[in-house]
């Protein structure tokens, strides 16, 4: 599994030609394009599918009008999501309609994708990971998945960059992340009929299981995450400078959250395969620095074997 976050847009063309350059483009930027039917368009973004952005063509309607109207309705259905204009002519936003430019962040020409280029670096790229957080988070979880549902089999998936602030399925975990080089929260979320199923079939106990044991379930995992994390990526370092804080806002009505930074969030998905039944649910993770970026001064955590050995995690043969 490649350690470099991808993103993924929704390209919104008619033109074949572009269609194929911008394939070309979405290849060489680790960025995983979409497409979908118009009729099906607003529904699609309803539902709740995760993007870093969307690509969207100035003649994607039939007519200036229309194109312009589907433009407004993006960005009324999800605000939160950057909508980069191709252009005929020039690759600014000087001359489109003022209500047209009021939803779109930036423009580039199909001839001159290197524009295309810094703007997805500036809305979507703008934070970067090392590759020994994002491949130590996936190990982690990936372990403590493991030790929770020792019945099942746990796969982690590319990590993805996103922009928008939806919720997947009814229960979702929040845990503060601080340090002296990240803070912000972790974020678990899954759907709570799969891990009540588990846990009937594998923990059964008198009238079966409830959502109190699914959140108390989540929220060991949450915890049992945080402390490796904190044991590999923190130690004892002390988060530095003022402590501000942002407020979060949760719509439960329309899945959605926020926490106060226009920052992109790193992604993480693991399914999870019961091979006795064939049955697989999903686990969605985020991380959302919102209050301290600093990877400069990140570091990763290497115990000494001697220590180990001393307090009894370890055994000489």
């Amino acid at each position: 599994m490649t350690e470099r976050p991808v993103s993924k847009v929704l390209v919104l063309e008619r033109d074949p030609v572009h269609l194929a350059g911008i394939r070309h483009f979405c290849d060489a930027h680790n960025l995983v394009g979409l497409k979908v039917r118009k009729n099906r368009l607003m529904s699609v973004l309803r539902s709740n599918i995760d993007l870093g952005a969307i690509l969207y063509a100035e003649d994607y309607g039939v007519s200036a009008e229309e194109s312009r109207e589907i433009a407004l309705q993006i960005h009324t259905v999800r605000p939160e999501l950057p909508i980069i204009l191709r252009r005929a002519s020039a690759p600014t936003l000087d001359g489109v309609d003022e209500s047209l430019r009021r939803v779109c962040c930036a423009a580039y020409t199909a001839n001159d994708m290197s524009g295309l280029s810094r703007v997805i670096d500036e809305f979507i790229f703008c934070l970067a990971y090392p590759n020994a957080l994002v491949r130590g988070i996936s190990e982690i979880t990936e372990s403590v998945l493991a030790s929770q549902f020792k019945h099942l089999t746990p796969r982690w998936h590319t990590p993805y960059i996103v922009r928008d602030r939806i919720i997947f399925g009814e229960v979702f975990s929040l845990i503060p992340l601080e340090s002296n080089w990240c803070r912000g929260y972790m974020m678990l979320q899954t759907e709570e009929q799969p891990i009540l199923d588990q846990l009937d079939t594998y923990a059964p106990g008198d009238g079966g299981a409830t959502f109190r044991a699914v959140n108390s379930l989540l929220g060991e995992i949450t915890n049992l995450i945080w402390g490796s994390f904190k044991n590999r990526y923190v130690g004892e370092a002390a988060s530095l400078g003022t402590q501000i804080q942002v407020p979060l806002i949760v719509n439960h009505k329309h899945k959605y959250i926020s926490f106060g930074t226009e920052n992109p969030q790193l992604c993480f998905l693991y399914t999870l395969n019961d091979e006795s039944t064939g049955h697989t649910f999903k686990l969605y993770q985020r991380f959302v620095f919102n209050l301290n970026w600093a990877p400069e001064d990140f570091r990763e955590i290497v115990q000494d074997t001697n220590e180990l050995v001393a307090s009894g995690e370890l055994e000489l043969f």
